[in-house]
């Protein structure tokens, strides 16, 4: 990806597009070599954040540019799935590496042998898919596409508005999609335990999960342009992404294995089935506390009046720009 020079930002709208859309769109492409190696999953990773965060750009900027079909967030976005399966692959394998394994008795250590061979099997063929995408006629195409646009943006009329007229406009459609998910309300002043909430509600908790990433790197473009309240919102968004992907990956892990040892794994993996129990039992504790935090009032209207208010120096957004291209 071409690098975008200082003379092309600017504290407009546009702008900030340009940067944003230069600076993901690099991070997606310099990640490649090392998703085509297949052997680093931090490669992977990386460039599955680089797609995402280049899509939430595409989206969030949309009314600033005009975009070819080819790269357009749709598109973007399928091909980011593309890579997900390999990535839930990785993810599942580190975490029983690191999370469980060492604390497990050596006859279940022995039992994961079969599990772990499984795993290298169902990632060797994911690994070919995501080799197929990154050569396929769709992917080559978005990267010429943004390449031509970065070298000659097309912008929108409203693109030469300043960009602290235009931030609470762009900000406030993605935190009403966050505050208004039915997913707060899930398990809220309820007896029920943990293990039945995730059971019956576990679909909308991830989803709501999707919303708060896509809110919090919408709003990370912008930490310039605010003062130190707008940082730990950010930041506690960012808490909730976590918690909750930590328990969805709980659940997946334990999906996996009823898969590889049948419903009844936890006879041949008794402790690592008490021990997935009781991390979402913790990580449910922990969710609750945001989930109270983000239910009270005053914290849902200090976000919108935080929000609303930019209070950066046009020389700090400029200079936040600069080091964005």
């Amino acid at each position: 990806m071409k690098a975008m020079s200082i003379e092309q930002t600017s504290e407009t709208f546009g702008g900030w597009a340009i940067a944003a859309i230069a600076k993901h769109s690099r991070k997606m492409v310099e990640h490649e070599p090392g998703v085509y190696d297949g052997q680093d999953p931090e490669a992977l990773h990386q460039m599955r954040v680089g797609m995402r965060r280049l899509r939430t750009a595409l989206d969030g900027f949309s009314r600033a540019m005009e975009i070819p079909k080819a790269a357009q967030e749709k598109k973007v976005g399928k091909l980011a799935r593309e890579l997900g399966t390999l990535r839930d692959l990785d993810v599942l394998k580190e975490s029983l590496e690191t999370e469980y394994f060492p604390s497990l008795p050596s006859q279940e250590q022995t039992n994961l042998n079969s599990v772990f061979q499984e795993l290298a099997k169902q990632r060797q063929k994911a690994y070919k898919k995501v080799v197929k995408t990154l050569e396929s006629k769709d992917y080559q195409k978005l990267k010429s596409s943004l390449n031509q646009w970065l070298e000659q943006p097309q912008l929108s009329a409203i693109a030469q508005l300043p960009i602290t007229v235009v931030l609470p406009d762009l900000l406030l459609p993605h935190l009403s999609n966050l505050l208004l998910h039915p997913g707060w309300l899930a398990g809220h002043n309820t007896n029920t335990d943990a293990e039945t909430l995730l059971n019956e509600q576990g679909e909308t908790l991830h989803s709501l999960r999707k919303a708060a990433k896509k809110a919090r790197y919408q709003m990370e473009l912008f930490t310039h342009c605010y003062e130190q309240p707008y940082q730990e919102y950010v930041k506690q968004i960012k808490a909730i992404q976590s918690i909750l992907g930590k328990i969805q990956d709980s659940v997946v892990l334990k999906e996996f294995l009823s898969d590889c040892c049948g419903e009844d794994f936890s006879e041949t993996f008794p402790h690592l089935a008490q021990q997935l129990t009781q991390f979402r039992h913790e990580k449910w504790q922990q969710w609750q506390q945001l989930q109270d935090q983000f239910l009270t009032p005053a914290t849902r209207q200090n976000l919108r009046l935080t929000i609303q208010n930019p209070t950066a120096a046009q020389s700090e957004v400029l200079e936040n720009q600069t080091n964005m291209g």
